[in-house]
């Protein structure tokens, strides 16, 4: 696989709000982009507020921009605060280095994009696109 199709980022999304609902979390916002950080498919459920996709497509959009999982970025964000607020100005706000976020891999490591989720604690939000990712036979990092 080369690129990510619609048809498996609608399933990736698909099976992490199945996670999401088999572990009673709250109503999440789930997004998928592409490598380049682009939109491929976003959903969010019922009674999710209307942050949720500027929240999970921030986590997403800064995952694939830097090419690791938020989890690092929002470390690495600690050890150096300045240039993560410097970073996400010069974003202009779509950049979010908390956990929550994950980049989609084939087996041998290329980048496909990443799925970003919002509703629950960062861990949750994590787990859930994690999920969602195995499900389809794809790796994460």
């Amino acid at each position: 696989m080369t690129h990510l199709s619609l048809n498996v980022a609608n399933k990736i999304i698909e099976n992490a709000l199945i996670k999401a609902r088999a572990s009673q979390f709250k109503p999440m916002g789930v997004v998928v982009l592409d490598s380049a950080g682009h939109l491929k498919a976003f959903a969010s459920e019922d009674g999710a507020s209307m942050f949720r996709f500027d929240i999970a497509r921030g986590k997403a959009w800064g995952a694939v921009g830097m090419g690791s999982s938020s989890r690092i970025l929002a470390q690495r964000a600690k050890d150096n605060p300045n240039f993560f607020v410097t970073l996400a100005a010069t974003a202009e706000g779509r950049f979010l280095p908390q956990t929550g976020a994950v980049l989609i891999k084939t087996a041998d490591g290329q980048i496909l994009g990443a799925v970003g989720a919002s509703g629950g604690t960062g861990d949750e939000d994590e787990e859930i696109c994690i999920a969602g990712i195995e499900s389809v036979g794809l790796q994460w990092g």
